[in-house]
């Protein structure tokens, strides 16, 4: 980049966290392009899983957790990142351009940076201890910063229509062949720079608090002794006052803080898209759920892992010259 810029080794070290951002299938579907003084965020079209993800919903809720992530990144090595969202109507591929303005970090930035590559998806059951109030606020404040809501599924109610929903998406996938051949071709992975690897995917459990997707070849152990104890989760809904892509990207933006954040404070995390990529679904959570008050985005199981579970593995990731490269060269 130009003179009073990050040098290019700070700007790779940004993107190589940016990168570590969770996706749909662990899909990667975006493209950073490198300026001369800025950088730009683009959707990566032909990796949307159409079976999976046929609004393209999933795709923008990924792009925008791969850009919260690049902002935290550069904030921790002392940059601002100035974003500025969907930029050019007329190509709609281009999200986001940021520019970098000098910075001071501050100790939560740094903190968020640091958790960025012990993030983990954890899909097997937590334990029985339950989640403070205060962890979900700080949860909430978090989102709240990024203009989303985020709900505790908490009362007897809303927490039934809730798993109710997740069950139905589960079953209405479980018997579409299209979205089981997509769902086989993106699992199952061993040695793979995208997809979910095996060795991070548990088997179905018959006991756990909600219904997880099922991933072609799980390998993942429960935790020894986890099926004793009563999994202690906390369901929240992240929601928009809309739904269009502006507000999808803010709530991947807002998905990157939540998760990051959770990581800081020691909880267990798994992000849910099921019950939302069915439109059935999708209104029966925003109406039974949230009140028809906002749109929801993303769902989100938060928890204690086990204190005897074994340590999850980082999901890989595509080389960063795969996903990043520089404007002139296109």
């Amino acid at each position: 980049m130009d003179r009073g810029l990050p040098d290019d080794y700070t700007v790779r070290v940004a993107l190589a966290l940016a990168v570590r951002a969770p996706s749909v299938h662990n899909s990667q579907p975006w493209q950073w392009r490198i300026g001369d003084r800025s950088l730009h965020l683009y959707a990566d079209p032909g990796l949307r899983l159409r079976e999976t993800d046929p609004d393209g919903h999933d795709l923008l809720l990924s792009c925008g957790a791969t850009l919260h992530h690049l902002r935290i990144a550069f904030a921790a090595l002392g940059w601002r990142a100035e974003v500025h969202r969907l930029p050019i109507p007329d190509d709609p591929d281009h999200l986001a351009s940021v520019e970098l303005h000098r910075h001071d970090p501050t100790p939560e930035e740094i903190a968020l940076a640091a958790a960025i590559p012990r993030r983990r998806t954890d899909r097997r059951r937590y334990s029985s201890w339950p989640v403070p109030g205060n962890r979900i606020a700080a949860l909430t404040e978090r989102a709240a910063a990024e203009g989303t809501v985020l709900k505790a599924v908490t009362g007897p109610q809303p927490r039934y229509h809730l798993t109710q929903a997740i069950t139905e998406a589960a079953s209405a996938h479980a018997t579409n062949p299209a979205y089981q051949v997509e769902l086989a071709a993106w699992s199952g992975r061993h040695g793979s720079p995208d997809g979910v690897p095996a060795a991070n995917a548990p088997a179905a459990d018959p006991h756990g608090a909600v219904a997880m997707r099922q991933f072609a070849d799980p390998r993942l152990r429960q935790p020894t002794g986890s099926l004793d104890e009563t999994d202690e989760s906390v369901l929240l809904v992240l929601g928009t006052a809309s739904d269009d892509r502006l507000s999808r990207l803010r709530a991947g933006e807002a998905t990157s803080a939540v998760l990051l954040t959770a990581t800081d404070l020691g909880l267990a995390s798994c992000p849910l898209t099921e019950p939302l990529d069915l439109r059935d679904t999708r209104h029966q959570v925003r109406d039974q759920v949230l009140d028809g008050g906002s749109c929801p985005q993303m769902v989100f199981r938060i928890g204690w892992a086990a204190v005897n579970a074994d340590p999850l593995p980082a999901t890989p990731r595509r080389p960063l010259d795969d996903v990043v490269s520089h404007l002139a060269t296109q």
